[in-house]
């Protein structure tokens, strides 16, 4: 059986080819499917209910308290010299220190505040999670797709083993070799296969769809890089991040508080008119016979019970105090999170550019040197399977690495409380890796 090997190298060629102009396919379902999540997803729709209920109290507390009507009937009627009195009716009106309403509204408002950076928290948080779903679905897929080749190199790498065995040209260990690795292949990408449907699931979850939706999710991963200082976003993370706004309206709902607090020292006023009816006199008829009396009424609460009032002080100003520290130990939680995830990313950057200009094309060529070794018959079989495992791994390492380096930039966009501006990045891999003509030609008995 004559078997051409060469056909074994022109495909592990086309097999590198698509991973350098994969790239040129790269569709982004990713803004898709954040509009989805904000517009499905159940905790931030509740979260963002809970802020626009907020809202509603300020009307609340900010109007006036309905007014009193009295209504009141003698039992026994007052006899009086016009006529006798049988009930009494009457209106009135509290009407609360100036300040205190408008002090109760900000308190309010700024309670609403409060929910609206805690949505806008888990807004960004949501985003920040579907964004790592997308780009590890999309690293799943790469992985399939780059074993899904190599099962295909190993597969024909199997054939041209037996055939050679066949020829009394191979050891039959060889042969079982080839079938280990191909096999185990084939377990791996099984494996990878199943994990598809619970990332799936919760790519899903966060859009607010069913678990088992289809997504649409590209095979390839763009490099990004940041077009923003460090010094910049330590900037936007003390002033735009969602968790440090939240301390910063719960400083500002305490001192609303404080306000209120210090308004009730002062009385309210109540105003009230009271009529009484009167019956016609019995006998006779005096002057203003049967009119009725009319009484208008000032009325104050008197604030003397100042512990009450002294303590609803100290309350607001211990949560002002509480929200200044909880802020500052916040910010210092966040700065440092954030130069962890800023060393990650350059260290990923760093990471890329050694696949790309280093490892990846010397293990392009450890491939074919070590092919055509094994052609001669100078190294064996396993050798030959060790560079080729070292190129496959190399590949799907660099796969992992851009993957990484997406998801950081998420972990960022979260810190900082904004979209960051970014630059995609199309740098082909550099490779040496090419035939000649003879080789082409090889033929094995």
């Amino acid at each position: 059986m004559k078997v051409k090997t060469g056909i074994f190298a022109v495909v592990l060629l086309l097999s590198a080819v698509t991973v350098l102009h994969a790239k040129e396919r790269l569709e982004n379902f990713l803004p898709t499917y954040l509009e989805l999540a904000a517009e499905n997803n159940g905790e931030l729709y509740a979260a963002f209910a809970r802020w626009k209920a907020a809202i509603q109290k300020a009307p609340q507390v900010s109007s006036l308290p309905d007014p009193q009507l009295n209504f009141g009937v003698y039992i026994v009627p007052v006899e009086t010299r016009v006529g006798p009195q049988r009930l009494s009716y009457g209106l009135s009106q509290k009407i609360p220190w100036p300040g205190k309403l408008s002090a109760k509204e900000e308190v309010a408002l700024r309670e609403s505040d409060i929910l609206k950076a805690k949505a806008d928290s888990i807004k960004a948080r949501i985003f920040k999670e579907v964004k790592v779903a997308y780009y590890e679905l999309a690293y799943l897929n790469r992985a399939i797709e780059l074993t899904s080749e190599r099962i295909e190199l190993l597969d024909y790498l199997e054939s041209v083993i037996r055939a050679r065995y066949s020829a009394g040209n191979a050891l039959y260990a060889d042969v079982l070799r080839s079938q280990v690795e191909l096999d185990t292949s084939r377990n791996r990408k099984r494996s990878l296969e199943y994990l598809r449907s619970p990332l799936t699931a919760r790519l899903n979850a966060l859009m607010g769809r069913k678990y088992d939706e289809p997504v649409r999710i590209d095979n390839v991963i763009a490099g990004f890089e940041l077009k923003v200082s460090d010094d910049q976003l330590r900037t936007w993370l003390e002033s735009q991040n969602p968790e440090l706004l939240n301390y910063e309206q719960q400083v500002a709902s305490a001192s609303a508080q404080i306000k209120v607090a210090e308004k009730n020292y002062y009385p309210d006023v109540t105003l009230g008119i009271t009529s009484i009816y009167t019956d016609d006199a019995r006998t006779g008829d005096p002057s203003q016979n049967g009119r009725d009396p009319v009484i208008a009424s000032v009325g104050i609460n008197l604030p003397i019970w100042l512990d009450s009032r002294n303590a609803a002080v100290e309350e607001g100003k211990e949560k002002r105090v509480a929200a200044l520290k909880g802020k500052k130990g916040r910010k210092d939680i966040l700065m440092a999170d954030l130069e962890f995830v800023l060393f990650q990313y350059r260290d990923e950057l760093r990471q890329k550019a050694l696949y790309q200009d280093s490892l990846l094309p010397k293990a392009e060529q450890s491939v074919k040197v070590t092919m055509q070794a094994y052609q001669s018959g100078q190294v064996d079989l396993q050798e030959f399977i060790s560079a080729e495992t070292t190129y496959f791994d190399l590949y799907l390492a660099y796969a992992r690495v851009l993957a990484n380096q997406a998801q950081r930039i998420a972990q960022l966009e979260q810190l900082v409380g904004t979209e960051l501006p970014v630059a995609q990045v199309h740098t082909p891999v550099s490779s040496e890796f090419s035939l000649p003509e003879e080789e082409l030609k090889t033929q094995v008995n």
